[in-house]
C-alpha cells in the first residue's frame, strides 16, 4: 500500500480551449505549474464543503472600525466571549487616529463562526468586515 502523502500522477483530458485558459491562469497567477493550480482548486473545494457541514473549521475575521465609537471595542470583545467558539488569536492594529483594524482567528462550527461574523459586522462603527473561510486540508 502507498504512503498517504505519496504524489501520484494521473491524466486529465481537456478541450484545447480550456487547457489554454488554464495555462493563462497559471501564468497570470504566477503558479509554478498546472499541478499546483489544480491542487489549490481542489483544496478550495474541500474547504467549501467543510464549511457546508458541521465539523470544526477555521475562520479569519477582518474588521476595520472607528475606535471612537462608544463602547465598540468592549462590544467586540464581549461578542467573542458570548459564542461557543475558540478565539485562537486576535491582532489589533491602529491604522490612523480614528481607525483600528482587527484580525480574529476563530476555530469552531461553521454556523457559529458565521453568526459571530454577522454580529460583529453589524455593530455600529464597524466600517468593514470580511470573513475568510478556511480549514485544515490534507496536503
Amino acid at each position: 500500500m502507498s504512503p498517504p502523502n505519496e504524489t501520484v500522477r494521473f491524466g486529465v483530458s481537456l478541450p484545447l480551449s480550456l487547457l489554454q485558459e488554464l495555462d493563462g491562469k497559471v501564468i497570470a497567477q504566477g503558479r509554478a505549474s498546472r499541478s499546483e493550480f489544480i491542487r489549490d482548486l481542489i483544496r478550495e473545494r474541500l474547504i467549501r464543503e467543510k464549511w457546508a457541514g458541521d465539523e470544526d473549521v477555521v475562520g479569519v475575521l477582518t474588521i476595520v472600525y472607528d475606535h471612537h465609537q462608544r463602547e465598540l471595542p468592549s462590544r467586540i470583545t464581549e461578542a467573542q466571549h458570548s459564542h461557543y467558539l475558540h478565539t485562537v488569536c486576535t491582532t489589533h492594529v491602529h491604522l490612523d487616529h480614528d481607525a483600528c483594524l482587527e484580525v480574529i482567528i476563530i476555530h469552531g462550527k461553521p454556523s457559529d463562526i458565521e453568526r459571530l461574523s454577522t454580529q460583529l459586522g453589524g455593530l455600529r462603527g464597524v466600517k468593514f468586515s470580511k470573513l475568510t473561510r478556511t480549514s485544515r486540508v490534507e496536503t
